[in-house]
């Protein structure tokens, strides 16, 4: 007898309608899978894997049935971990592949793991995705899920299978179904105009939250709800706003008398962390979010900016220039122990803290460069993962194995081009791709995954 298990994902943003999971698929096998990947190093030679077009039960599901397979696809051949076999060279069709695939067939072409599926509209009009995920080597199906939800829903389909199979396999959290908002810029660069824009992470489903109106700048997501704080200009006045993506609703979390910069949610998000500046001095303020109470962190005649909370939310890294030069700090979350941990040649900024706690990204200027890095909390092991004529504004992938951040190059004498734009960088370094994007982009925030309850 085969179990199984229901979980429902929550609304986590306007118009979707919650998935069933159903897991255990009969024929599933429990024991361990002879394919797993090693993410911690760079994949020279990325696991070669088969995705089929999905079976239609029925023709009415058509465009989920080749869309579907299109995502995961693509999501993991960015990954860079895996290998998207091209589809013209299989042998066994998917028509043929619902009771059990014939691995000699997927061998021959070197396949290691295989992707089958089928979609149907069930009678109450949501759609059906069931997949399943075969090891062609060890003859055994790794894992299999199904999924019910509305049909125009089929793209966070593809993403939520892409996770499973990712997981599966890496024996890490996914990362594809999330989303980026980011400040979409567009104009001359006397007269810039810079809005709020929302997409999927692979740039689909974009649009825009604001309407250039009034600057914006620093997006973050809130790491518990679909809401994102974020700083605008309103008569040259810096205001920080909060904004329910579900709604549309915006309120504003401050109007403060001096300069405010880079607002940023606490782990648990009942919270709002940010540099001010009063008297001409920058320090790093904390605010609760349900008193709007605002509690000093830092006092020091420097510029103490761009603060991040670790994890567990016990220690916050921020930078600043009481040392001399621009560079790194972590203190506790109180504005105690506060101990400098950069000390390579060059300046440093924008320090964000790992979803995983094991390191800290940040900007890097030396002799006229930009990187983008990474270094644990205690300043050691630091690497350099890029290096253009200007990189900046790191976010982190929710499995901490991605990092997002725009990049700009220099324009020409007549002031034309170097608009910035997305890239993604993996850990090991050998990854850069860039995110399209229909306009200029900068300052991206990257998504927490989407919550399952049980």
């Amino acid at each position: 007898m085969v179990r199984s298990l229901i979980k429902f994902v929550r609304q986590p943003w306007a118009g979707l309608v919650a998935f069933a999971v159903v897991s255990a698929i009969a024929g599933a096998q429990p024991a361990r899978a002879v394919l797993e990947i090693d993410i911690t190093r760079g994949n020279v030679d990325p696991l070669p894997v088969a995705i089929t077009q999905f079976a239609l039960v029925a023709p009415n599901a058509t465009q989920a049935a080749s869309g579907i397979p299109g995502v995961i696809s693509n999501n993991l051949e960015r990954s860079g971990l895996f290998r998207p076999l091209d589809p013209a060279s299989f042998i066994q069709k998917a028509e043929d592949l619902q009771v059990r695939p014939r691995f000699g067939d997927w061998r021959i072409i070197n396949a290691q793991a295989l992707v089958t599926g089928r979609v149907e509209i069930v009678p109450d009009g949501r759609l059906r995705t069931e997949f399943r995920l075969w090891d062609v080597i060890a003859e055994t199906q790794i894992t299999g899920l199904v999924y019910f939800t509305d049909p125009d829903n089929w793209r966070r389909v593809g993403h939520l299978i892409s996770d499973a199979i990712y997981k599966r396999l890496t024996g890490e959290e996914g990362y594809f179904d999330t989303r980026v908002v980011y400040v979409a810029e567009s104009g001359p660069a006397d007269r810039r105009v810079k809005r709020l824009a929302i997409m999927d992470q692979d740039g689909f489903n974009h649009r825009f939250l604001t309407n250039g109106n009034y600057l914006v700048l620093t997006p973050r997501f809130s790491p518990k709800r679909q809401e994102i704080t974020y700083l605008s200009y309103l008569r040259n006045r810096p205001r920080v706003y909060l904004y329910n993506i579900d709604t549309g609703q915006q309120e504003v979390l401050g109007d403060f008398p001096g300069m405010t910069f880079a607002p940023r949610f606490s782990p648990d998000g009942d919270s709002v962390i940010m540099s001010m500046a009063r008297e001409g001095n920058s320090d790093i303020y904390v605010m609760d979010l349900s008193t709007r109470v605002i509690s000093r962190l830092t006092k020091h005649p420097s510029i103490d900016t761009s603060p991040t909370f670790s994890p567990d939310g016990s220690q916050v890294t921020f930078n600043s220039d009481r040392g001399g030069t621009q560079q790194i700090y972590v203190m506790s979350a109180d504005g105690t122990n506060i101990k400098r941990i950069s000390f390579q040649a060059g300046r440093y900024a924008t320090p964000v803290w790992s979803p995983r706690g094991d390191l800290i990204a940040f900007t890097k200027i030396h002799k006229g460069r930009f990187f983008i890095g990474v270094m644990r909390p205690d300043g050691s092991g630091e690497r350099l993962l890029t290096e253009s004529f200007l990189d900046e504004a790191p976010t982190w992938s929710p499995n901490g194995r991605v990092l997002m951040f725009f990049r700009q190059g220099p324009s020409d004498e007549q002031g034309r081009g170097g608009g910035p734009r997305l890239w993604s960088i993996d850990l090991t370094g050998y990854n850069e791709r860039e995110i399209v994007t229909p306009i200029d982009a900068s300052d991206p925030a990257w998504s927490p995954l989407s919550p399952l309850i049980r």
